[in-house]
């Protein structure tokens, strides 16, 4: 006669070798997410490393935003070529981005600065929204190139609007901010990466 509570485990030590496969998928999800959790820190999306750094900037000529004037001159597009010679802050913003909207006196203060040229990349935007952004607060940029279907931004490595980027002399990236330029990070790591770029 067999012992029942023999039988019974037996019986819960089958049911768990047939089931433990089942949950692999679980456990290596959750290993995979606590890899990615570690690898950018504390999550935080401005941390988030750019494949980029240490690169040319882009090759990608983008056209100027149609009737956007500086001084009666319509404001220039994007041309690769600037990039030599001079630090440059490039900043991928939308007049329809809420974190643009809150940056954009922030990029107006670093324009203040003649050691650096400001330049936009207008990100999927309808140009009559672009000038009025622009035109409410000020613009900082002396280039803006137009990259209407997101291409050039996808060739810059971009997540999501806005992000900024440093450019130095060479014409290499240098640095790239994730996310919004803030009180909390413009001082501390934008404008120490500039001067970094400057020395």
């Amino acid at each position: 006669m067999s012992d029942p509570a023999a039988t019974d485990a037996s019986r819960q030590r089958r049911s768990w070798i047939r089931s433990w496969p089942m949950a692999l998928p679980l456990i290596a999800f959750a290993a995979l997410a606590a890899i990615l959790w570690f690898r950018l820190g504390t999550g935080d999306p401005s941390r988030i490393p750019s494949a980029l750094i240490g690169r040319p900037a882009p090759q990608t000529a983008l056209p100027p935003l149609a009737g956007l004037v500086n001084n009666g001159a319509q404001v220039p597009g994007l041309d690769p070529a600037v990039f030599k010679g001079k630090v440059s802050v490039v900043n991928v913003w939308a007049s329809w981005c809420v974190p643009c909207h809150d940056e954009a006196p922030l990029l107006t203060e670093l324009a203040r600065d003649k050691r650096l040229q400001i330049v936009g990349i207008n990100y999927k935007d309808a140009p009559d929204n672009a000038r009025r952004f622009l035109g409410r607060y000020g613009n900082p940029f002396g280039i803006v190139g137009v990259d209407g279907n997101g291409r050039a931004s996808i060739e810059w490595g971009v997540y999501g609007v806005p992000e900024t980027f440093v450019v130095g002399r060479e014409g290499t990236i240098v640095y790239k901010l994730v996310g919004p330029v803030t009180p909390a990070n413009f001082d501390t790591v934008l404008k120490a990466e500039i001067d970094k770029a400057l020395k």
